[in-house]
């Protein structure tokens, strides 16, 4: 199910990012009074009232042909363009300025639902002024204080009740969901292209449930799959490539729709510190992975060079061990004919159950062969496991003291479920709980 995105926006020193960390829960964006200072969009996950979303920190809106305010400036608009829900920021001890009426101008033509948020009315007497911030044209002001987290009940209120309607994705079950993130450049849209162009395969376009994306349907070797388009990608192109950070909430809003995501990676410059963020977004997510090495054909193809780039990648994603390895080129669609297989493998280990009494002989077995720790004089006992959910696989170990479960323990066992039972490119969580 998608989640609902919800932008934070004006000009800048109105309090955004002191809002932002607020929402979320922890100092992710640099707050200082200095305007400025939050240059590109910063993205994390905030909930209220049982609804989790998307929450955009921007850049402020500042008028002017400045090379920095031109790049704030469109880094407010691509955040604009990707919310269901902009919450407009003014401050409460200024009045209305000339900056505000120019934001108020860009966010009447973006037609989404805006909730105004009047901030740092730390004090009762000041809010007997929140009425001439009706003039702003966006209906009731909500007074509220970033710095001491006032008011922001009633503003956030507001914005869950634009949310829209975000069914769940209506999936046939023998259906394979995947997409692809990354970095720019990677050949994202390259690897697309050589998939769809491949012989024997049946294309045809679906409406997805994200704005602005398509998804396409692959048919091949009796195997139905969906590419999911990363909500209007190639649109505003030359914008998007302006900043790496443009592919986070893409990459976000495809992992939520996906069973498996490829991550892909550039063989020509070699593995990025924001390709290691971006695939730990699937990890966390849960969703099965596969790791694709693009523009395989610019390297020197040996048996030796492809292992000397494995362990490379295993070295940097150590929490992606599970994930399969495919080296390919996009360009020359050398080795391309692995990749379906892995992701049809990856998928069917994503959705695999184990019968209960074979998993439990597995469990066993790896108790008799390295005996439970013993953790100030109390021993560990094992009783019995259970598989209660797939995508991802989730084990549920009943033990007389779940404290007892040492992280290397639970690792133990989850290798021995692996080496038992495959679960190649696929996460498995193993839970311990004491049995009532």
């Amino acid at each position: 199910m998608r989640k609902a995105t919800v932008a934070i926006v004006g000009r800048p020193n109105v309090g955004k990012s002191t809002i932002f960390n607020r929402l979320v829960g922890e100092r992710i964006s640099i707050v200082e009074d200095i305007p400025g200072v939050t240059r590109d969009r910063i993205y994390a996950e905030a909930e209220w009232l049982n609804t989790t979303f998307n929450l955009i920190d921007t850049g402020g809106i500042e008028v002017g042909d400045e090379p920095l305010l031109v790049k704030m400036r469109q880094q407010a608009e691509i955040a604009i363009d990707e919310a269901d829900v902009i919450i407009f920021l003014v401050n409460g001890r200024e009045g209305i300025t000339a900056a505000d009426d120019e934001v108020a101008k860009l966010l009447y033509k973006s037609n989404k639902p805006v909730v105004l948020g009047v901030n740092k009315m730390d004090n009762p007497e000041m809010r007997e002024s929140i009425y001439e911030y009706y003039a702003l044209g966006f209906g009731e002001p909500y007074p509220i204080s970033g710095s001491h987290g006032l008011g922001l009940g009633d503003l956030l209120d507001e914005v869950v009740r634009h949310f829209p309607k975000l069914e769940m994705d209506e999936k046939d079950d023998d259906t394979i969901y995947f997409s692809l993130i990354g970095r720019p450049n990677v050949g994202k849209s390259s690897l697309v292209n050589a998939l769809l162009n491949e012989e024997r395969v049946i294309v045809s376009d679906m409406e997805g449930t994200t704005r602005d994306a398509v998804d396409t349907k692959l048919h091949k070797d009796n195997q139905d799959y969906v590419i999911i388009d990363t909500a209007g990608m190639r649109k505003r192109g030359k914008v998007y490539e302006s900043t790496e950070k443009y592919s986070v909430l893409r990459a976000l809003k495809a992992i939520e729709r996906s069973d498996v995501v490829l991550v892909l990676l550039d063989a020509e410059t070699g593995i990025r510190e924001q390709d290691k963020r971006i695939a730990g977004y699937a990890h966390e997510a849960g969703r099965a992975v596969v790791i694709v090495v693009n523009k395989w054909d610019t390297i020197t193809r040996t048996e030796k060079a492809m292992k000397e780039f494995e362990a490379e990648v295993r070295a940097h994603f150590q929490y992606l061990d599970y994930a399969p390895i495919v080296f390919l080129s996009a360009k020359t669609k050398k080795r391309l004919h692995t990749l379906l297989p892995a992701i049809q493998l990856a998928s069917e280990n994503h959705a695999k159950r184990v019968p209960t009494n074979v998993l439990n002989d597995v469990v066993m077995d790896a108790i008799a062969l390295n005996p439970t720790p013993t953790i100030k004089g109390k021993r560990l006992k094992v009783l019995y496991a259970t598989q209660v959910s797939v995508k991802p696989p989730r084990f549920v170990i009943f033990v007389n003291e779940p404290e007892l479960v040492h992280f290397s323990y639970a690792r133990f066992l989850e290798n021995k479920i692996r080496e038992a039972f495959g679960f190649v490119g696929t996460p498995i969580k193993i839970v311990a709980r004491k049995r009532q």
